[in-house]
């Protein structure tokens, strides 16, 4: 989301004007500055704990199912 900071103010990609620029202020606000954050977007370690967990129980309660325990 593009955001002004002079005018702070967040604006909708398609409310820029042609250049990518504020249409309060003019300023340049529609090029994305990468930062830090954006380069460390990996999925968190819980969420890929959650999904191992959900295919054993899943694989526990198929296996319960077809009687093979």
């Amino acid at each position: 989301m593009p955001f002004c900071e002079p005018c702070e103010q967040y604006w909708a990609p398609t409310a820029l004007t042609v250049e990518g620029k504020c249409p309060t202020c003019g300023c340049d606000v529609g090029a994305h500055q990468p930062t830090d954050h954006d380069a460390d977007e990996s999925t968190p370690w819980h969420f890929k704990l959650l999904v191992v967990m959900l295919v054993a129980y899943l694989g526990w309660r198929l296996l319960e199912l077809f009687g093979i325990l």
